[in-house]
């Protein structure tokens, strides 16, 4: 006698079909993403059904906004998507990489499966196997942070490296310098709020540059001064706009016209006392996050003030904190409000755009890059190239060690692994040799993506990697194996996190064996 278990139309897939289920959406995620690595990889349109002209449209090759654009149905997909998601926030970059090596480990562990080898067989041996890839990764890197001049030449291969599968790989050697002159700004500091990025169509990517001091995306009041030297900043967060009644619910009955008037001064006397508040406390630029209506305008115009209005909430952030001061809503205890400063502010134009510029900041670390390009599509894309390569830049200032690419790293670590399997008895040693092979994928997908013979490069490389050419990698423009020292530089802590998030992402999809989707909600009319 059969027993139903759950309810009616949900479904239940077991073992086998769970597990080659989960393994080939994992799989599909990896080569919908495969064609995008590496300095020659291809772009991907993602474009919206429901957003109407360019706004819909998103043209990119960076892992994380491919994947998180996609809906997708399959449980194994989505934790390659949250595993792009942590590399894209812990990282920066290597968002691409992460998932492509999952889906390769996985490759090879449904090949072992194909020989009926159990699952957690699978796992312990690619535990060991992640084991002797880290140490042997850890072996390889290499700081130079006590020579300053070599540590500025790392950073800047680094970024190189970064963006040379980027939008901006033709113009990678200046976006490396802006790169690295604004994360060496922040001092050690893994806070990227100090470095603003503005975006401004017209002109080309090459007129892309970095300025001094912070910009803000707005404009001055009306004649109200367009240069202030010695500024101390009020930044607030308060309505200037009730010189209009705005009691909600209420009424108020007038007989005639004058008792209409004599509310209507009431609240620009409350207004103008307001204003005097603001006054007092020896400002002379007030940046406010809401409107800011034409009589306060000009009441701050009389007292020399420059008023700023509307500033973004992400804009007013980040302003208070690279002048120092902070948010301020209400203005009648003036002791416990703190001022930001700066050496000036000034009207500039960008484009055909008038901003704000706020120059020597108290925090003395802010600095605004200002990307001009033809299409807001490829500001968009150089604005995400230009973060991962600040984000990968600040984590290497905070863990110095570097390792080298171009498919060096991935042969070393395979090397080690494969030398590590000749020491393992039992099925575990196959296991770790699937490891390896997984990480000899990555050079072989470089090198594919480059139209390059990726099987005769490939067997090159390992064969430089077993001579004791441990800095050999490939040269995927000239299409040869070359020493890489110096040429294709990546961050330790990237590098290291690919491998961790990729090896446990797998570990954790290769465990199941049981799918259980609950009955879809009915629609009731």
């Amino acid at each position: 006698m059969s027993t139903q278990l759950f309810n009616e139309n949900a479904t239940q897939e077991r073992a086998e079909n769970a597990r080659m289920s989960n393994i080939i959406g994992a799989i599909a995620v990896g080569d919908l993403v495969k064609s995008t690595l590496g300095p020659k990889g291809m772009d991907k349109i993602l474009q919206s059904s429901t957003a109407h002209g360019g706004d819909g449209l998103v043209v990119t090759n960076d892992g994380a906004t491919i994947l998180k654009s996609i809906p997708l149905d399959n449980a194994a997909a989505k934790v390659l998507v949250n595993i792009s998601k942590v590399q894209d926030d812990e990282v920066g970059d290597g968002t691409t990489s992460v998932c492509v090596l999952a889906a390769e480990i996985l490759r090879q562990a449904e090949k072992l499966l194909d020989q009926r080898i159990h699952p957690q067989t699978i796992i312990d041996g690619f535990r060991l196997a992640t084991a002797s890839a880290r140490k042997a990764l850890e072996d390889a890197a290499v700081s130079h942070k006590d020579n300053e001049e070599q540590w500025r030449e790392d950073l800047l291969s680094i970024a190189r490296t970064t963006l040379s599968s980027k939008v901006l790989a033709a113009d990678k050697h200046k976006f490396a310098e802006v790169c690295v002159d604004a994360v060496l700004r922040l001092k050690g500091s893994t806070n990227l709020d100090r470095i603003q990025i503005i975006k401004k169509t017209g002109g080309k990517v090459s007129d892309s540059y970095l300025s001094d001091g912070f910009i803000l995306n707005k404009k001055i009041g009306v004649n109200q001064p367009r240069l202030v030297k010695g500024a101390k900043i009020l930044v607030a967060n308060t309505p200037m706009d009730t010189d209009k009644v705005k009691v909600f619910g209420a009424k108020i009955k007038v007989s005639d016209t004058a008792q209409l008037a004599e509310i209507e001064r009431a609240e620009r006397e409350k207004m103008r006392t307001k204003v005097q508040k603001i006054a007092s406390l020896g400002i002379n630029v007030f940046v406010n996050r809401q409107l800011i209506y034409n009589w306060p305008e000009q009441l701050f115009a009389d007292a020399g003030i420059m008023a700023i209005e509307h500033a973004d909430f992400d804009g007013v952030e980040r302003l208070a904190l690279v002048t120092g001061g902070e948010i301020a809503s209400t203005f009648d205890n003036p002791e416990l409000i703190a001022l930001g400063g700066c050496e000036s502010v000034e009207e500039i134009i960008i484009g055909e755009d008038r901003m704000v510029k706020f120059n020597g900041t108290s925090a003395g670390a802010a600095c605004t890059i200002v990307l001009r390009g033809g299409t807001n599509q490829m500001l968009d894309e150089a604005e995400r190239s230009i973060h991962d390569a600040i984000a990968v830049l600040s984590q290497t200032i905070a863990e110095p060690r570097i390792v080298y690419g171009g498919g060096c790293s991935e042969m070393l670590m395979s090397r080690a692994v494969d030398e590590a399997a000749k020491l393992v008895p039992g099925k575990k040693s196959i296991s770790m040799e699937a490891f390896a092979h997984a990480l000899r994928q990555m050079p072989t997908i470089l090198a594919d993506n480059a139209g390059l013979d990726s099987a005769d490069l490939v067997a090159r490389l390992r064969a430089a990697h077993y001579e004791g050419k441990s800095t050999s990698g490939l040269d995927l423009f000239n299409g040869d194996v070359i020493d890489v020292t110096g040429k294709v530089t990546e961050s330790f802590k990237l590098k290291r996190q690919v491998l961790l998030s990729a090896s446990e992402a797998a570990e954790m999809i290769l465990r199941v064996d049981d799918i259980i989707r609950c009955a879809p909600r009915q629609r009731r009319n």
